[in-house]
């Protein structure tokens, strides 16, 4: 693995699934323009964040090795952050939620190192470096925010996708590379665009993950902390927002009193929010998300929980009452007139499971085709089978090696050779399987001695649904990598030269004045990038103080470029209130 990436132990901890994410940071990739960008963006920040942002921010700052001048290494930044208990990766931009939830729960931030245009400097709606290192890494350093964003992960990990979960993760990461990529067209771009207005605006129930994404926008992403009317800010989009940062803080955006009803509430990541929510601390934020936590799959099980895992069409795991855990794709289930399950059936790969643990021999390799079972109570027996001690079997006629016949309250039949069984830490029957088997339904055939061994399920009721497996060393594809991937366009001649004056401008401020660089340069501007504002402001910094004639010279360019390019005239003047300042 990439040294990077090797200085922290919490790295090491990973499974497997959630390393296949990580990627080198590749810090010399990083362009002299990029290093520029990353600077003004801090030094806007800190001027003014440190008026508005929650006081963790700062000292957060310090505290995770965070500089507002060069863009940080993961190196470094795990380093540092090892001794707040957490650690950081790189990424190839949006990862699928669960896994990015996942990676919270094991206290690791992911960071897209990838880091915006000169021309998205205010916003962008990929994940990018500045975003993640400057936005979410300061704020854990305050210890209730930091176990707020662990444990959001944890159950955020369990949350049941949709398929319409699915299409919108992928349609959103397509655009975000798109908009960041220098070889998109106006056109790919609209077409992107198009693609995610549509699903956003289809009329879909939200999804438990859904629900929880919106929690963690609403929080994470774009909370407010303190009251309504005098709120600071700790979200790390706003944050990392020098436009959005400023205008969230004026009238102009709704500030409401944060709530579970916030799960309720979606967002457009194209668009400035219209609305905030205020949390009134740290504390609170776990409030509200253990209360959503007991409205989940994961704390209700039933019918409703095997229902979304079945619409999802992804890897879940239910859990019976007796421990037992199930895990593969679900795509069927049988209930009574009292909406209790009494049958599920996965296809594919499956694992069986006790307290997260997968059951020796009883794995995917075991299960390829999938596995089915009726659960519920048995007709006209009033002691559940899992509280049956052997002398019980005997006296019900379950014996190893003999044939015996079963009836459930629902009417399914069990006929086969009983072969043996398995018990749980505490001694219950969790599982019993038969040979020469037939399961039926009615006039429905739900197994036959020609499928093979039969595993019986034994348990009553699901307890618990959730995304991903008990056991996650079970399946080796529990998370699919998307085939979008960002994109390198090559440098034409003119960004060379242009990058090459950024270093030249870089170097000197770093060491001493030259006076007839700082003029070469500055003609170079002139001839060849007489578009490009950032560059032409570092130059006026550092004429400041040394050449007040040119000094002048490229103020008269700057106010000449606002005047041409309205778009970027508010950042030219900022840029010049920081200097000034």
């Amino acid at each position: 693995m990439d040294k990077q990436i090797e200085t922290n132990p919490l790295i090491d901890r990973l499974p497997p699934h959630l390393k296949q994410f990580i990627k080198p940071q590749n810090y010399n990739d990083y362009s002299p323009i990029n290093q520029a960008v990353w600077r003004y963006v801090m030094r806007k920040n800190v001027s003014y964040l440190s008026r508005v942002a929650h006081n963790s921010y700062l000292k957060g700052l310090d505290m995770t090795g965070i500089s507002i001048d060069t863009i940080p290494s993961m190196y470094g930044m795990n380093r540092i952050l090892k001794n707040i208990g957490w650690a950081a990766v790189a990424v190839d931009g949006f990862i699928p939620p669960n896994a990015f939830m996942e990676f919270q729960a094991y206290k690791v931030l992911v960071i897209a190192s990838d880091i915006r245009q000169l021309e998205n400097i205010e916003y962008t709606p990929a994940p990018d470096i500045i975003h993640e290192a400057a936005g979410h890494a300061p704020i854990i350093a305050n210890p209730d925010y930091a176990e707020y964003l662990r444990r959001f992960g944890e159950i955020g990990a369990k949350a049941i996708l949709s398929a319409h979960d699915n299409d919108m993760y992928e349609a959103v990461r397509s655009l975000s590379i798109l908009k960041e990529a220098t070889s998109s067209t106006p056109e790919d771009i609209k077409k992107a665009e198009a693609l995610v207005n549509e699903l956003q605006n289809k009329k879909v129930p939200l999804s438990e993950i859904a629900k929880i994404r919106n929690l963690h926008w609403w929080t994470v992403e774009y909370g407010l902390i303190g009251t309504v009317e005098q709120p600071k800010i700790y979200g790390a989009g706003l944050l990392s927002s020098i436009g959005e940062s400023k205008w969230c803080m004026t009238d102009a955006v709704e500030k409401r009193q944060y709530s579970i009803d916030a799960a309720d509430i979606e967002f457009d990541i194209t668009q400035p929010q219209p609305q905030l929510f205020v949390t009134p601390d740290f504390a609170y934020l776990m409030e509200v998300l253990e209360e959503f936590s007991g409205t989940m799959a994961l704390r209700k099980g039933g019918f409703r929980g095997l229902q979304k895992l079945i619409d999802s069409k992804k890897i879940g795991s239910i859990e019976l009452n007796t421990g037992l855990q199930i895990s593969g794709v679900f795509t069927e289930m049988i209930t009574d007139e009292d909406n209790n399950v009494v049958f599920f059936k996965t296809e594919g790969p499956t694992a069986l499971a006790n307290r997260e643990k997968e059951l020796i021999g009883h794995g995917t390799e075991a299960n390829p085709n999938g596995f089915s079972s009726p659960i519920g109570k048995l007709k006209g027996i009033s002691l559940a089978i899992e509280d049956m001690r052997p002398r019980d079997l005997k006296a019900y006629n379950f014996y190893d090696g003999k044939r015996i016949s079963i009836e459930y309250e629902s009417g399914i039949t069990i006929e086969g050779l009983n072969v043996t069984g398995i018990r749980n830490v505490f001694g219950k029957l969790i599982l019993i399987e038969f040979e020469d088997c037939t399961v039926q339904y009615k006039d429905k055939l739900l197994f036959s001695p020609d499928q093979g061994t039969f595993k019986l399920a034994v348990g009553s009721s699901i307890i618990s649904a959730f995304a991903g497996a008990a056991d996650y060393r079970s399946f080796d594809n529990l998370y699919h990598i998307s085939e979008t991937r960002t994109v390198q366009k090559p440098k034409s001649k003119t960004t060379l030269e242009l990058e090459s004056l950024y270093k030249n401008v870089s170097d000197i401020r770093q060491s001493t004045y030259d006076t007839i660089a700082i003029h070469n340069i500055f003609s170079t501007i002139l001839d060849n990038h007489k578009n490009d504002w950032l560059l032409s402001l570092e130059l006026y910094e550092l004429t400041t103080k040394h050449d007040k004639n040119l000094s002048q010279t490229i103020l008269n360019h700057l106010e000449d470029l606002k005047t041409k390019r309205p778009e970027v005239a508010h950042l030219i003047t900022n840029g010049l209130e920081l200097i000034t300042n």
